[in-house]
């Protein structure tokens, strides 16, 4: 009785086992898994249908454009062009993606954000950024530092960050994303200008703020 316990014991174990490689085993059991739009003969993974490896060609796996600079003519003074699996379907299941972000002088703002699915890596190639993220609660301790050519800055998965052009001329950065579709939250975006909008006076009692400017924000947010 005692050995088949043992036995029993060891069987639970090896399944325990098996099932922790199942659930955090994340690496691909293929070479690659294009993504398409037409669900006909294809198989879905990764919120994507992949196309049919035979079909695939060297265009799947391309995006030309990133030399081309953005246009900063907007309320924050910067513009950001993705490279992600919308722009590149070979980038399905592949857990990576880019962004050029191209900053106004005089106080360009890519304004505080999160990216839900992955971390970002950034390095400045023109121009001089000031950059920074926040902690979760309940620290939210600020880590900043100023940017210059050739520097490089890392922001956590989910974490509010920011850059902000302090120089007199355009600044220029790429960033690397760990995700084929990292998403992102603009945090002023998402509370002022939701639709349909949030109960003013939950902002009010959030932000501790008049109801007056509450009101104010989400008429300047607000899609409506």
């Amino acid at each position: 009785m005692k050995g088949m316990h043992s036995i029993l014991a060891a069987y639970a174990l090896l399944a325990f086992a098996c099932s922790l490689a199942s659930a955090f085993d994340t690496s691909p059991l293929h070479d690659f898994c294009v993504a398409i739009n037409d669900t006909k003969d294809g198989v879905f993974v990764n919120g994507n249908f992949c196309k049919d490896p035979k079909l695939t060609v060297a265009d799947d796996f391309f995006y030309s454009g990133l030399n081309k600079p953005g246009n900063t003519s907007n309320l924050v003074g910067s513009n950001v062009t993705a490279v992600n699996v919308d722009q590149i379907p070979g980038l399905n299941t592949l857990d990576i993606s880019l962004v050029r972000i191209d900053y106004a002088p005089y106080g360009g703002l890519n304004p505080p954000h999160t990216h839900p699915q992955g971390t970002e890596i950034l390095v400045v190639v023109e121009g001089t950024l000031y950059v920074g993220f926040v902690t979760s609660n309940p620290e939210n301790r600020l880590f900043t530092k100023v940017l210059y050519p050739g520097d490089v800055f890392v922001f956590p998965i989910g974490l509010i960050h920011f850059q902000f052009n302090i120089g007199e001329t355009k600044a220029v950065a790429f960033a690397g994303l760990s995700s084929q579709n990292a998403g992102a939250v603009t945090i002023a975006d998402s509370v002022f200008g939701s639709n349909p909008t949030i109960n003013p006076n939950v902002l009010v009692k959030a932000f501790q703020l008049d109801k007056t400017a509450v009101t104010y924000l989400q008429s300047r947010f607000g899609s409506g």
